[in-house]
């Protein structure tokens, strides 16, 4: 039997105590909050923009218990290096006495230059650290919430499909509620494309184009 990389987290804390708060207070969020509003023009594509993103999962992570400094930091800035032109790490590295280990972070979870999406995923996947994993999960269930508001069913179906190959077994690795709630959101997601008819409508041309040839 194959033992763990990581020690799974399977409870979830339903109110911040007083240590979390206090921890939380004494972080220096702000300078990565200004790095991040470079991110304020990058439109997304169920609307917003990344700026909003990266606020976003900073929550999720805190919905879920995550306290971390560098992990929380990473959260904030961790679409700068892959989507600002020529963006400066250094930047990063000089936020606060943290800003190298938040940067290792974020390049984790930054796609590189020679890999394509499921290289990128497989990589995290494989031989990501924790943090990564984590961060990653708290990225794409904020990502699978605002699928909700795509209307193009073949990119919903791709993003659903790539979420359950790589996306479910990361999370199973470092957060089970974080995997339930993958389950859920990709189930709904599968459920809009079955009531619009998208998976017969599929069907039928797939049918139609064997029996044309």
């Amino acid at each position: 039997m194959t033992k763990q990389k990581y020690e799974m987290k399977t409870e979830r804390s339903k109110n911040m105590n007083s240590q979390q708060m206090q921890t939380l207070s004494d972080m220096s969020l702000a300078p990565y909050m200004q790095l991040a509003t470079g991110l304020i023009g990058k439109a997304r594509h169920a609307g917003g923009n990344m700026f909003r993103h990266q606020m976003d999962t900073l929550a999720i992570l805190i919905d879920y218990g995550y306290i971390d400094s560098v992990l929380l930091k990473a959260s904030v800035v961790h679409d700068t290096v892959e989507d600002i032109p020529e963006f400066d790490r250094n930047l990063i590295i000089n936020a606060d006495t943290e800003g190298q280990n938040v940067l290792d972070l974020v390049l984790e979870v930054t796609r590189r230059d020679d890999e394509d999406k499921r290289e990128f995923l497989h990589r995290i996947l494989d031989t990501g650290s924790q943090k990564a994993k984590i961060l990653k999960c708290a990225d794409r269930i904020s990502n699978m919430i605002s699928l909700g508001y795509v209307t193009d069913p073949k990119f919903i179906e791709r993003y659903c499909d790539e979420t359950e190959f790589f996306l479910l077994p990361m999370a199973l690795e470092v957060d089970f509620n974080m995997y339930q709630e993958l389950i859920g959101l990709i189930m709904t997601r599968r459920r809009y494309l079955e009531d619009g008819g998208y998976f017969d409508n599929r069907h039928k041309a797939t049918t139609s184009e064997n029996s044309n040839k």
